[in-house]
């Protein structure tokens, strides 16, 4: 008998925390290395926000909440919801989890059977198809090219769609690849959806407020009120807020499907930390002003990758709308070899010898279900950025 479960069998740990992970040890052995693979803005935390929760530890504010969110900060995120997508949700509609993650999962762990298909397009986030798979489901992939922008069409999703498909999960910005959807391309995707009425939808929105040019943002039950009642809009503090420590998510729908996740985090982690809910009280109810300028930031730093990683032989970087990632194409660099003598046969062995190479670790593109690519997170520092893209130019030169 092994102590282990077979359910283990079914999914592989997260390659963007092991590339990260990997990249803080060689720093710890003394390497030069550049670390491009974390999905984590490096501004600080505004002051506001510590200093609320500074005050709820003098106030003694530490006890434990309901186990899905205290009152007051469930009230405030119906107010996002109503304020800036022009949702209606009740505190009843609300949960709240131990970041967006600990959201996605409830929700599956809730709804999913043996058998139960999610439709998740690629290149997705790395957890989406384990967290399926951990729930008991299986997960359908639909790969979106380079050519389409990475984004779904409504024809690859109408598809997908089978009797079994239970759930869409949506990410608008995406992360790996930044590409977000218009109200138009929005739009044919839901009314695809409309003709399915037992699919329902996760859209994960933790992008939002990073967005680029003049892309403005929608989420699905917003472009589309009749989904209202089948959809389960999730956000957080972690990203726009530059929170992701505090571990703050949230998502909103149907009151009997909340329900349900609340009884799976009851028995799981209970309330997420009570100090860092009364953060997230006020970045959401306090001032907003400086998402815009942060996002300023990240578009000039999107821009210098862009056109730094364009300039880098067989490597095509489309510019994304939003998000803080690149998802370059190194499909001109398949084939080639190091001055070592390693051919590059794939994404992962690229990513490999870029790192052993340059110090410059990114992470591999199958890690995401889309080949031959890697990601780039480029909320980092514009003088890292800059060096980071000088290396990966010079690998590529020094590749035959």
């Amino acid at each position: 008998m092994t102590l282990l479960s077979a359910t283990l069998d079914r999914v592989k740990p997260s390659p963007t925390i092991a590339v990260t992970t990997l990249a803080q040890e060689l720093k710890a052995a003394g390497r030069d290395v550049i670390g491009l693979g974390a999905g984590e803005p490096d501004f600080d935390t505004p002051e506001n926000i510590k200093n609320a929760a500074k005050a709820a530890m003098d106030a003694g504010k530490t006890k434990y909440t309901a186990p899905d969110g205290m009152p007051e900060l469930k009230q405030a995120i119906c107010a996002k919801f109503a304020r800036e997508n022009g949702l209606t949700y009740q505190p009843n509609q609300i949960s709240v989890g131990t970041g967006g993650k600990q959201i996605l999962y409830n929700a599956l762990m809730a709804t999913l059977n043996p058998g139960d298909e999610v439709v998740i397009p690629a290149p997705y986030w790395v957890s989406y198809p384990d967290m399926v798979l951990l729930a008991g489901g299986d997960p359908v992939t639909v790969e979106c090219g380079i050519d389409t922008g990475f984004k779904m069409t409504p024809a690859q999703l109408d598809a997908a769609i089978t009797p079994k498909t239970k759930w869409l999960i949506f990410n608008s910005p995406s992360n790996p690849t930044g590409a977000g959807y218009t109200r138009d391309e929005l739009k044919a995707l839901t009314d695809v959806l409309m003709r399915h009425p037992h699919v329902w939808v996760m859209s994960d929105d933790m992008y939002e407020h990073l967005v680029f040019d003049d892309f403005e943002f929608f989420s699905p039950a917003q472009i589309e009120p009749g989904l209202y009642e089948r959809t389960l809009t999730v956000n957080g503090v972690s990203k726009a807020y530059a929170m992701t420590g505090w571990r703050i998510g949230y998502g909103a729908g149907p009151k009997f499907l909340i329900d349900a996740m609340r009884k799976i985090q009851s028995q799981s982690t209970s309330n997420p930390c009570t100090v860092s809910q009364w953060a997230a009280v006020e970045a959401l109810n306090g001032p907003q002003d400086f998402l815009a300028e942060n996002a300023k930031v990240f578009q000039r730093r999107r821009d210098l990758v862009v056109r730094m990683l364009n300039a880098a032989e067989g490597i095509d970087c489309p510019t994304p709308e939003g998000a803080f990632y690149v998802y370059p194409s190194i499909a001109g660099c398949i084939g080639k070899t190091t001055p070592g003598g390693t051919v590059i046969e794939d994404d992962e062995t690229f990513c490999k010898e870029l790192l052993e190479a340059t110090g410059v670790a990114v992470v591999f593109g199958a890690a995401f279900g889309v080949s031959p690519n890697f990601r780039v997170s480029y909320a980092t520092s514009d003088e890292q950025l800059t060096t980071a893209c000088e290396r990966i130019q010079s690998f590529c030169a020094a590749l035959s």
